[in-house]
This record gives C-alpha cells, sequence and structure tokens, in this order.
C-alpha cells in the first residue's frame, strides 16, 4: 500500500501540517489514539497525535524537532510514505462530563485538543472550554478550527503579543476558582502538564494528560516509554498514551525524556551534513 502525502501546510516557522492517505488507519482510529510513520525503509518509527481522520485519510500536525521530522518536511503532495501504523494506543472515554477543559501548549497537545473537543462537543450535557498557548503571535495556528468546536475558546501567548498575556495554566486556574470545571484534559510540554496535575489535584478536579515519553517500536516490546502511575509501572504506547494526571510520576517521565538528547542531536547534525 502507498501512504501517499495528499495535502502538506507550514503552519509557522517550526509546525506544518500533513495529510497522508491510510484508509485502514482511518477507518479503526478514535479520538485519543495516535499513528506511527516510518518515512522511508532506513528510517526511524515517530509516533504522532491525530488531528483528525476523514474520509481514507489522517491529518497530523508536526514539529521540526529531530532529523526524522526535517527529513519528513522536504517531502512534497503526492510522495509516498514507507508505512502509517495504527491507531495505537488506547481513545479518551468520550462521554458527558459538564464543564469539560481540553488545554494544550505544543503541537501533539494542539492536535489532540481539536480532535477532542470536537468529539466532545457532540455530546449532550458538555460544554466544551479549549485553551491553546503559543510563544507568540507568529506562532498560532488551528485558531479558527479550535473556536468551531469549541463553547468556550481562549488564546494565550508567553510575550503577551496576542490573546492573553500568559500560559493556559493561567486561564484554568481562573476557571478552577470559579468553579467552572468538571473534567480537564490536557497536553503538550510535560512541565506544564506537572503543574497542571499540582493545580487541578488542589480544586479537587480530576484530569487526564497525554504522556509522550520515548517510544522505539510503540508497540509495548521494547520498554522505552515506560512510566510510572501511581507507583506502578505502565507502557505508554499500550496502556496510554493518557492517564489521570494526579497518579503520573512525572519527575520519572521527564528524566527520562532525556535519554538520548545526544544522539538526537548527532542524527540532526549528520542528516544537515549529508541528507539521508
Amino acid at each position: 500500500m502507498k501512504y501517499e502525502i495528499t495535502y502538506k501546510q507550514n503552519l509557522n516557522s517550526d509546525d506544518y501540517l500533513l495529510e497522508v492517505r491510510a484508509p485502514l488507519v482511518t477507518k479503526r482510529l478514535r479520538v485519543g489514539q495516535f499513528v506511527v510513520l516510518l518515512i522511508h525503509s532506513k528510517g526511524e518509527r515517530i509516533p504522532l497525535s491525530v488531528l483528525k481522520a476523514e474520509d481514507d485519510k489522517i491529518t497530523l500536525v508536526i514539529e521540526k524537532l529531530g532529523k526524522t521530522s526535517r527529513e519528513l518536511n522536504t517531502y512534497k503532495i503526492g510522495d509516498t510514505l514507507e508505512a502509517v501504523i495504527g491507531p495505537l494506543g488506547n481513545p479518551i472515554d468520550i462521554k458527558k462530563y459538564g464543564n469539560v477543559v481540553f488545554a494544550s501548549d505544543l503541537v501533539c497537545g494542539h492536535a489532540e485538543n481539536y480532535a477532542a473537543s470536537k468529539a466532545l462537543q457532540e455530546v449532550d450535557g458538555n460544554h466544551v472550554i479549549s485553551i491553546q498557548t503559543f510563544p507568540t503571535k507568529k506562532s498560532v495556528y488551528l485558531e479558527k478550527e479550535l473556536r468551531s468546536v469549541s463553547d468556550e475558546y481562549y488564546i494565550t501567548t508567553m510575550d503577551g503579543s496576542y490573546g492573553i498575556n500568559g500560559h493556559y495554566l493561567n486561564v484554568l486556574e481562573q476557571l478552577l476558582k470559579k468553579g467552572k470545571v468538571d473534567m480537564v484534559f490536557a497536553g503538550g510540554d510535560m512541565q506544564s502538564l506537572k503543574k497542571l496535575s499540582k493545580l487541578t489535584k488542589l480544586y479537587n478536579v480530576p484530569a487526564m494528560v497525554t504522556l509522550r515519553p520515548i517510544m522505539v517500536d510503540a508497540t509495548g516490546m521494547c520498554g522505552s516509554c515506560r512510566v510510572f502511575i501511581d507507583g506502578e509501572m505502565k507502557l505508554a504506547c499500550i496502556d496510554g498514551p493518557m492517564f489521570d494526571a494526579h497518579k503520573v510520576n512525572f519527575d520519572e517521565v521527564i528524566n527520562a525524556m532525556g535519554r538520548f538528547k545526544k544522539k538526537e542531536g548527532e542524527a540532526t547534525k549528520y542528516y544537515r551534513r549529508k541528507g539521508r
């Protein structure tokens, strides 16, 4: 099967959107699950969140972070990928929560924000509140899309150049103080999720967060994505990727994420010099 790139768009200087034909994945994928891309036979497997799955195509939002994501950015419409593997992981429990928040501050989280907010808004009795955070106005994307699937929408920038000055945590705290939140979902930066866990626990509001530790095979065989939930070891790829924020050992997750930083830097540097 050929996994053809059918659409591509630069979202800002770091992030881009990619639409890929993957009919078998699209048919089975549910909100909250993820996919793994293999761009060519000698490449690495990279796990990615899904913005949407419609017809026979999936839409992904990708950050030019490492060697593979930069190499993938050189691919054009009509080019094909070696494999799209999925759906992987467990879906989000889409049901009535009441006032439900989805907050995001990084690329994977923004994709999940749209997918989850859209599904949650379709459930009677839910009031969906979406919050996004970006570094600057120039970084912003998916604002129009998220406004269309949310009952309330807030956008913040860290430098105050657009929307509310600050981080989604500032907005969330104000909503919690007003008693306007029954449930929180979030994805993105791990340090932010750690703070979100403490904040929601303070107000006794349940929270589910996406954990993105290093994944090698993403099928539970390598053990690289192990996390500790309430003291028990779990694998983010098959037991997650979303977990109860109040039970996550965030320090262990954050430490583990730095294990291959040196190798990742070397691979990126080599790619920039030599290409594939």
